[in-house]
């Protein structure tokens, strides 16, 4: 089973082609390739390009529990520079579909960068979702434990949770994020980020993703904080995102779409023993 392996800022992915499995995919499958004691170790698994009605690929996203989910914008950024690796795109803008919506992305020259335009954010109950009447969900209060939260909730394909703290760290994250994932109010469960406004241009976040825990980057965690942080006021449309990573730029439109850009690399490629 051929695989490749790429990371985007400290978030990384194995590649999968179906042509060059050999076996289905399964959680079981999913879980042993993330492992870092019994598998290749990763945040994910990216599967594809698959056929998709009206697209020029098509991608399937894994967590590290083995379940899948709807779009990952440094998922999508990877996938983009393993299709340009492989030659089968080249400096030209081309469209990807997931389960979470259809993409653009373009890879520039050399490799090294890649842009995603991700899509509109969605503060509307109902797109997250989050239960109650029907709202944008900006400033409400989340209790954990007697702790109480400002919370904001977005959507960008996928169901995310920001919580605006005038300091950010990883054991915050570690320490709320799992409570906070499960919550009642996200029936599909959700993304979580820690956001720190540093100034009109620039954010810092921490983040606890669904289904892989405390992770040192997220393209889509960072279109929904800094989405958030425009939508509140505290920033314009143009913002650098800081996590422990690394930077991802985020430049929003009059209609909250999201384009994301922010390096790739590849790590390597090899064949996994079945």
């Amino acid at each position: 089973m051929k695989f490749s392996k790429y990371h985007a800022i400290g978030n990384g992915y194995v590649v999968l082609e179906p042509g060059e499995m050999g076996v289905q995919v399964s959680s079981r499958l999913v879980r042993r390739i993330c492992d870092r004691h019994y598998g290749v170790g990763s945040d994910g698994v990216l599967l594809g390009p698959l056929l998709w009605p009206g697209c020029d690929f098509g991608l399937r996203l894994f967590n590290p529990d083995g379940g899948e989910f709807e779009k990952s914008g440094n998922g999508l950024r990877i996938f983009a520079r393993y299709l340009w690796d492989a030659g089968l795109v080249q400096g030209e803008p081309f469209t990807v579909g997931t389960p979470g919506g259809v993409v653009s992305c373009q890879v520039d020259p050399g490799g090294d960068k890649v842009t995603v335009e991700m899509g509109p954010v969605s503060f509307l109950s109902r797109d997250i979702p989050v239960p109650g009447p029907e709202r944008e969900v900006l400033d409400e209060i989340l209790e954990v434990e007697g702790m109480q939260f400002h919370y904001c909730a977005a959507s960008i394909g996928n169901p995310h949770c920001v919580l605006i703290r005038d300091e950010v760290c990883e054991a915050e994250a570690r320490r709320w994020g799992p409570q906070i994932e499960v919550n009642w109010r996200f029936p599909n469960r959700t993304n979580v980020q820690f956001m720190q406004i540093l100034d009109p241009a620039n954010i810092r976040i921490e983040i606890w993703e669904r289904g892989a825990g405390y992770t040192l980057a997220s393209g889509s965690s960072s279109c929904a904080a800094a989405a958030t942080a425009h939508r509140l006021g505290y920033c314009g449309a143009e913002i650098t995102v800081h996590m422990p990573g690394g930077e991802l730029e985020v430049t929003l439109s009059p209609e909250y779409k999201a384009t994301l850009t922010g390096p790739v690399s590849r790590i390597c490629e090899g064949v996994l023993d079945i």
